[in-house]
C-alpha cells in the first residue's frame, strides 16, 4: 500500500489538488492499493474558488514508497511563497533525504524551493511566475515552456491541468504506459506533453487521436509490447484489415503499429539501463532477441506525433495563460 499525501494551503486551486487526487483514486480503482492523505496546518482550508476543504492535522507515517504533493495556491493571497510552516518544509525535506518522492503543481514548487529541494536540480512552475521563482531560488535551473520536469525523485509541474499530466507520468513510471492509458481514457483526456522533455512517455505522445479502432491496438501494445504481435492480430483486435490498420495507425500517431511498440521498448529500456541494468540485459527484458537492435533504436531521434486535426501540435509553444497562477 503507498500513499499520497497532498500539502493543502490556504487559497490553493481547486484543480491544483482535484486533478491528481482524481488520477491516483482512478489507480485505486484499478486495483492499485493507493490510499490518499489531506494535510493542512488546520482543519478548514478555503480555496480561491470558495469551496471549503476538510483536512488531517496529523501526518501520517511515511515510507520511501509513498508520495507527498503539494498543490498550488494564488500568490496574490500570502504572496507566491505560501504558508507552509517550518515544520511542513522539514518534512518535505525529510521524505525526499529518505528516497521518497515529492512533487508540486504550479505555485507549490516554492515550498520545495523553501524546504531546499530545489537547489541544483531542474524544475518548473506556472509561466507567471517562473521568472520569480528563478529570482528567489537562484541554485535552481528552472526550465521554461514545458509541463514538468523529473529531477532525482523531485517532481515540479506547470499548474492547474498540467497536474493531471504530471500525475498521469507518476502511475505509467509506477504501472506501466498502459494503466496510464486507461486512467486518462477514464478521465477524457488528451494527455499534454512537451516533445523537448525526455521523461514525456511514448505512449502519452501518440495518444492524440480520437480513432476508437487505434487505441484498442495501442491498448493491446501497450500491455503486451515484449510479445511479438502479428499485424494480423493487432487488425482483429482493430476491427479492421491490415491494410486498413496500418493507414490508420500512421494517419493517427505516425507511425506504424511495430515502430510504436519499439518505441515503448525503446523507451522501457532507457528506464531499465538507467537503473544500472546493462544493454544486454534491458533488450532482453522488453523483448528483442539481442542488443543489437535495440542500440541502433536508440541511436536514432524521437519521433513525434502528427498533430490532430491540423492543429498546431501539443506542447509546441507556451501553455496559453491563464488570469491566476496556481
Amino acid at each position: 500500500m503507498a500513499k499520497v499525501v497532498f500539502l493543502l494551503v490556504p487559497q490553493l486551486h481547486l484543480l491544483d489538488l482535484a486533478g491528481p487526487a482524481q488520477v491516483f483514486s482512478s489507480a485505486a480503482d484499478l486495483g492499485h492499493d493507493y490510499r490518499l492523505h489531506y494535510v493542512a496546518e488546520r482543519e478548514q482550508v478555503p480555496t480561491v474558488q470558495g469551496v471549503p476543504l476538510v483536512a488531517e492535522t496529523l501526518w501520517p507515517e511515511l515510507t520511501p514508497d509513498d508520495l507527498v504533493i503539494v498543490p498550488g495556491w494564488r500568490p496574490a493571497a500570502h504572496g507566491p511563497q505560501g504558508p507552509v510552516s517550518p515544520a511542513d518544509l522539514r518534512r518535505l525535506a525529510d521524505h525526499h533525504a529518505s528516497g521518497g518522492t515529492v512533487a508540486s503543481v504550479c505555485a507549490g514548487a516554492y515550498a520545495l524551493g523553501r524546504a531546499g529541494l530545489l537547489d541544483g536540480r531542474r524544475c518548473t512552475t506556472h509561466h507567471e511566475v517562473q521568472d520569480d521563482l528563478a529570482r528567489r531560488y537562484p541554485a535552481a535551473r528552472v526550465a521554461r515552456d514545458v509541463l514538468y520536469v523529473v529531477d532525482d525523485r523531485v517532481v515540479t509541474s506547470a499548474g492547474i491541468a498540467s497536474g493531471i499530466d504530471v500525475a498521469l507520468h507518476l502511475v505509467a513510471t509506477r504501472h506501466g504506459p498502459a494503466t496510464a492509458a486507461r486512467i486518462a481514457r477514464t478521465l477524457v483526456v488528451h494527455t499534454r506533453r512537451n516533445g523537448n522533455e525526455p521523461q514525456a512517455s511514448a505512449m502519452m505522445r501518440h495518444r492524440l487521436h480520437l480513432s476508437d479502432a487505434v487505441h484498442r491496438v495501442q491498448d493491446v501494445i501497450d500491455t503486451r509490447y515484449a510479445e511479438p504481435l502479428p499485424l494480423a492480430e493487432l487488425a482483429a483486435t482493430g476491427g479492421v484489415a491490415e491494410r486498413t490498420l496500418s493507414r490508420l495507425f500512421r494517419a493517427a500517431t505516425g507511425l506504424t503499429p511495430l515502430g510504436y511498440q519499439q518505441s515503448l521498448r525503446v523507451e522501457r529500456a532507457e528506464h531499465l539501463i538507467g537503473h544500472g541494468a546493462t544493454v544486454e540485459a534491458a533488450a532482453r527484458n522488453v523483448g528483442f532477441t539481442d542488443a543489437r537492435m535495440l542500440r541502433r533504436l536508440r541511436a536514432r531521434p524521437r519521433t513525434s506525433a502528427p498533430a490532430p486535426n491540423g492543429s498546431s501540435r501539443p506542447g509546441s509553444g507556451t501553455p496559453q495563460a491563464v488570469n491566476q497562477a496556481g
